[in-house]
């Protein structure tokens, strides 16, 4: 199966969760409403983390409804190995409730999901000496489960009657050594309590180290070494980064501090897919859904086609193709054939927040889809037949948000975005247009997967020769 490589730290990976068989770890992380869901990463040294599939890869484990709005479905997984099984728990905020997959090896095949009989959602699941399961709510309740089914057979205690002081994100479930521990996060600190059993009382920490970079769920990972992480979500740009933060032990408590944040160095990264195999790499996703006949790699051999589904960016349904931006000064390009379709490349938050580079009856626009309002900002003639579209993000020399192109002239507002979107045809330099990245971030979009840039078609039938992602490039490429 084709693989693609990540670095724990780039682009967006929202409440990580990771777990150690021996010497290798997995990552992983919310996808939301994006399909396939839960990308799962390996790495051998915390460093570089490699994306080696998605949990739920097949579409009969993850239905989400047409109308699921942004940001919903698939939220906080948590990974766990337990009896030569891997175990992953997350839950369906689309359905409103948690379940639970396994799989002997993380590759898959991933069973179908087991829904828990456990109130609210973003549970964790830990197991005793005798091999029972047991699971934690963000109510502050404690359960034992059976696995298999789903069903509560012991519980719920509300073995954590303060777990939840204001901003506190949902707790993770541990067993370490005679202990068993909540970890919870906010951003003044980790919150943390323990107990000599499952079923309670849980009594705070005094005290657990300084503030965390993000907000989310957090996770905590051991080395053969004996050494601690705590893995949690950091203030990363284009979304919400996944960052290592070493842990201390103190009386018994976990501690975090006594060093840097862990940030990662991803293995060498082949910067351009020219579609050439037979099956996508798992980092490849798709909003909500991805029909069977809306792409093809054998259609036309060495191309991806793909054919409209929806006549629209600005609803679900439509055929998109893409990946999760990585950096903020980045680089995507795309080769495509339009033919008679309307077609390009987009990066996004949801259906109200992106901006498209579109194709359609010769000639190339800019469109900005921002709230309620959709605008063709600029515009030129392209020849028939294939054209190269370049999309680059930088975070220096912005422009104002009132811009929309290069322009000595004082518009009276100064820049106020993460970034400039720039948006250049074939191997002209000069833009097209460039707009500010306000509009594609947290704050403004709903977005919380962060920006996924990609290839669509909404109308015919589109073919693309390669698509070329690269990260951290100087302003001009």
């Amino acid at each position: 199966m084709p693989t693609c490589h990540a670095t724990v730290t780039g682009g967006s990976l929202p409440d990580p969760s990771a777990c150690r068989v021996g010497e290798d770890y997995y990552l992983v992380c919310s996808s939301f409403e994006y399909f396939p869901a839960v990308p799962l990463f390996h790495s051998r040294d915390l460093l570089g983390w490699r994306q080696i599939g998605n949990v739920l890869a097949r579409p009969e484990q993850v239905r989400l409804p047409a109308d699921a709005s942004a940001s919903r479905g698939i939220h906080a997984p948590a990974i766990r190995h337990h009896g030569g099984r891997f175990h992953v728990v997350a839950t369906n905020a689309s359905a409103g409730r948690a379940f639970l997959v396994t799989a002997d090896d993380p590759r898959g095949p991933w069973s179908d999901p087991v829904w828990l009989d456990v109130p609210g959602g973003a549970v964790d699941v830990a197991w005793d000496e005798d091999g029972g399961c047991w699971c934690a709510t963000p109510d502050g309740l404690v359960a034992r489960l059976d696995p298999a089914t789903g069903a509560v057979v012991e519980g719920p205690w509300r073995a954590w009657t303060d777990h939840g002081p204001d901003g506190c994100a949902p707790p993770r479930l541990h067993r370490v050594g005679d202990w068993w521990y909540l970890l919870a996060a906010r951003g003044d600190g980790l919150v943390v309590a323990r107990a000599r059993s499952p079923r309670g009382p849980f009594e705070r920490a005094p005290a657990t180290g300084g503030a965390l970079p993000g907000s989310g769920r957090v996770d905590l990972v051991g080395t053969p070494e004996g050494d601690w992480r705590l893995v949690l979500p950091g203030a990363g740009r284009p979304g919400q980064e996944a960052v290592l933060s070493p842990v201390r032990w103190e009386e018994g408590w976990p501690v975090v501090g006594g060093g840097s944040a862990t940030t990662g160095h991803p293995p060498p990264q082949p910067a351009r897919e020219d579609f050439d195999g037979s099956t996508l790499a798992p980092c490849w996703i798709t909003p909500r859904e991805r029909p069977d006949d809306s792409w093809s790699l054998t259609e036309r051999p060495g191309w991806l086609t793909l054919r409209a589904t929806g006549d629209t960016l600005d609803r679900p349904g439509c055929t998109f193709l893409g990946k999760r931006l990585r950096h903020a000064d980045s680089r995507v390009s795309v080769r495509l054939e339009p033919g008679a379709a309307r077609a390009g490349v987009s990066i996004r938050c949801d259906e109200a927040h992106h901006y498209d580079f579109e194709v359609v009856a010769g000639r190339v626009d800019v469109v900005a889809r921002i709230g309620p309002v959709r605008q063709v900002v600029a515009s030129r003639a392209v020849d028939p037949g294939p054209v190269t579209l370049t999309v680059l993000t930088r975070t220096t020399e912005l422009v104002p948000p009132s811009s929309v192109r290069p322009t000595d002239e004082p518009t009276g507002v100064d820049p106020a975005g993460p970034d400039t979107i720039a948006f250049h045809v074939d191997d002209d330099p000069a833009p097209l247009a460039e707009l500010s990245g306000r509009y594609l971030s947290p704050g403004c979009a709903d977005g919380l997967p962060g920006r996924v840039v990609g290839m669509y078609v909404t109308r015919g039938v589109a073919a693309f020769d390669w698509f070329d992602h690269r990260d951290r490039l100087s302003p001009t490429g």
